[in-house]
């Protein structure tokens, strides 16, 4: 089977699907490898590292008309679809729900598309899970971002001209950015507090050495795909309530919640804006999805009311190398469960087949 790596053609967007590593060991499984010239050079990956691993660099459409499968981080373009052939696989983020008309292109040309946004959040698919890789390295990345936009440090610092105390850091959300996000923090030495409308999450947080800010309610947030489903307006105002004391006194607050196939819930009004600290700092991660913060634009770094508000977009892409390394093993990693290198198996009952396949031989079986 031939596999085809091509340019990522999303603006900003530095990653690529498959690394000379993960390249090398499909070659040696029996996979040609196809690879567009410089495909990886933004993810400090030159075509000679390619070569040495045992893939051929080729033009962009001589390598998606010759193609199998054709392995990418984004969704593939208009231009892209056209010009493969009829029966070729993708494998990539579709994010289907949210663009019907990619998964009726995908579905015209008989392409048969699986989403790397839909892998079953199961045990045996964890090393596939795209989802989880990218958003670690985000919640690593927002607190670095929050540093270079803060006036102060993070630790305690003790010094003859006297003591600085540890800057405090607020999150919302402990999934997996959120978690990295608290460690990354308590690394560099900050106070961190947490909020989330799962309770659950409570052990995970105190476990890092955060402070779990609880919710009074009988309401209990319903988890759908690895993410939380909407809560009531009075759930958020129990929690905006709950949370006030710590975002009013916070240096750094990191907002991570999403919710799937919708727009992101408002979890900071401008009003709340108005109240905080001086030259504090928010880093509002679901800005894609509409932010969590109401003043928050995206990829830029905005100050309102003394606040600088940073709704940086893809964070995954500023780490291009390792966000790169991860994303072609979870690549990897369901193309063989998926196939070998005589053709895909197309178990189409089984678990992992049935919920990333959107698309096959024209026929749409998910959106």
């Amino acid at each position: 089977m031939k596999i085809t790596v091509v340019k990522e053609s999303r603006m900003a967007e530095k990653r690529v699907a498959i690394t000379p590593q993960v390249a090398a060991q499909l070659c040696k499984q029996g996979f040609e490898v196809f690879i567009e010239h410089n495909a990886g050079y933004d993810s400090n990956f030159s075509d000679e590292a390619y070569i040495n691993a045992g893939c051929k660099i080729m033009s962009k459409q001589e390598a998606l008309a010759t193609c199998d499968i054709l392995a990418k981080v984004n969704a593939p373009s208009t231009d892209e679809i056209n010009s493969l052939k009829e029966g070729a696989a993708c494998i990539s983020y579709l994010y289907a729900p949210l663009n019907p008309d990619l998964v009726q292109q995908l579905t015209a040309k008989k392409l048969s598309a699986f989403s790397m946004d839909a892998i079953p959040r199961i045990s045996r698919a964890q090393n596939m899970d795209a989802l989880s890789s990218q958003s670690n390295l985000s919640g690593y990345k927002a607190v670095i971002l929050g540093a270079n936009h803060m006036g102060k440090i993070f630790p305690l610092l003790m010094t003859a001209a006297g003591t600085i105390t540890p800057s405090r850091v607020l999150i919302y959300g402990a999934g997996v950015a959120g978690l990295q996000a608290i460690a990354t923090a308590k690394r560099l030495g900050a106070i961190v507090e947490v909020s989330d409308v799962r309770p659950e999450t409570k052990e995970q947080v105190e476990s890092l050495g955060g402070k779990f800010i609880e919710v009074k309610s009988d309401e209990v947030a319903k988890i759908e795909g690895g993410y939380a489903k909407e809560v009531s307006a009075d759930y958020l105002q129990k929690q905006k309530e709950a949370v006030n004391k710590s975002l009013f006194m916070a240096d750094l607050v990191i907002t991570t919640a999403l919710v799937m196939g919708k727009k992101a819930p408002v979890l900071i009004t401008e009003e709340q804006v108005k109240q905080m600290k001086l030259g504090s700092v928010i880093v509002d991660m679901a800005v894609e999805q509409g932010g969590n913060c109401e003043l928050s634009e995206l990829d830029k770094a905005v100050y309102k009311h003394g606040v600088c508000i940073v709704g940086q977009s893809n964070l995954p892409s500023t780490l291009p190398q390792n966000a790169s390394e991860l994303y072609a093993k979870n690549i990897q990693n369901l193309l063989n469960h998926l196939a070998t290198k005589e053709g895909f198996k197309w178990e189409m009952d089984e678990e992992i087949t049935k919920g990333t396949l959107i698309t096959h031989q024209g026929t749409i079986l998910k959106s």
